[in-house]
């Protein structure tokens, strides 16, 4: 599957290409390998239905290049995986032939890749259902990208939370590594504390001595800005007019970041900032949305935190699938080299 991604790559390596000084990290990068260091990334194909149909999938082969030439260095894949699983727990052949169409062109377009399994919330419910679902999906996709590139990433599991509390996660995350370490002893493995993946819960995140961990979290505070109707979210949902800005916002989401950055140091942990952004449902004004969004990522980059901004499509959206092309004042806020 793979011998058409990395035949390319190794003629160039052994030819002239190897000699090159590579091109610098801008919008305007050509397409080529994937770099091993993430930077600035995209959280994509989530709420797609190119899972159950592929002829009404919102997001196309071309919209990979689109992302590279955009700016962007590699995409989060958001998996919900359980429900393309038998009664056995058996992965449906369409969902894999999808999730091998995704690697495969995401890796061509020169992007890197972390597959995302992204059932959190089934998996925070049931312990004992997340345990058999997640070893069958890892011990099913673990082994068939054992030859992928370094540039493909895995993440063992999205936002545990409620009953995957921080004792039952650190119980359970070894069990799944475990797995993945069978077949991919080196590859780089994401994992994220408890409570959605909280900087307040990194200190209870307990890691083995595994130098190819990115240990992640996902910001959204202040939550009521960042989810100001919300649907989903009972306690804002109703909430409207919620501004951010001022000095003393920029300056706690500073203080966030050097809150995590000091645990980084102390532990030696490479830190990925999985999701971030804000609402777009909910009036907020655009100006204000970017404005946001370009702080959280320049804090991010400036901590030397890679970050995945939520997300490409669907909500908190980044491209517009009508307009066929990117929200300008939240690309230019996360790209700047796009303005």
């Amino acid at each position: 599957m793979f011998k058409k991604l990395i035949a390319p790559i190794i003629a160039c390596l052994l030819t002239a290409c190897a000699a090159e000084t590579p091109a610098p990290e801008t919008a305007s990068t050509p397409a080529g390998a994937p770099s091993a260091e993430l930077r600035r990334g995209v959280n994509v194909l989530g709420y797609d239905p190119i899972w159950t149909d592929p002829a009404k999938g919102r997001f196309q082969q071309r919209h990979f290049a689109e992302i590279r030439q955009g700016g962007f260095d590699f995409v989060r894949v958001n998996l919900a995986a359980f429900k393309h699983m038998n009664a056995e727990n058996q992965l449906s052949p369409a969902f894999l032939e999808r999730l091998d169409w995704i690697v495969e062109n995401a890796t061509a377009a020169g992007l890197s890749v972390i597959i995302d399994e992204h059932d959190f919330n089934a998996c925070s419910d049931n312990v004992d259902t997340c345990r058999a679902k997640l070893s069958a999906f890892w011990n099913q996709v673990a082994p068939r990208y054992r030859d992928a590139p370094q540039s493909v990433l895995f993440e063992l599991l999205n936002e545990p939370h409620a009953k995957l509390d921080a004792d039952t996660w650190n119980a359970l995350y070894p069990e799944i590594l475990a797995i993945v370490r069978q077949t991919n002893p080196t590859r780089r493995v994401v994992i994220g504390p408890t409570q959605w993946n909280s900087r307040s819960k990194l200190d209870a995140l307990k890691l083995p001595a595994d130098p190819n961990i990115i240990v992640t979290f996902h910001y959204y505070d202040p939550f009521p800005f960042t989810h100001q109707g919300a649907s989903w979210v009972e306690e804002t949902k109703l909430l409207r007019g919620i501004t951010w800005g001022t000095d003393a916002d920029r300056a706690a989401v500073a203080k966030d970041f050097d809150e995590v950055a000091a645990w980084a140091k102390a532990n030696d942990r490479q830190i990925l900032l999985g999701e971030f952004g804000a609402y777009d449902g909910s009036g907020t004004p655009i100006e204000m949305r970017a404005a946001y969004t370009e702080a959280v990522a320049r804090e991010a980059e400036r901590h030397g935190f890679s970050w995945a901004y939520w997300q490409f499509d669907s909500d908190f959206i980044v491209w517009d699938m009508k307009k066929n092309g990117w929200v300008e004042p939240l690309h230019k806020a996360l790209i700047p080299e796009a303005r």
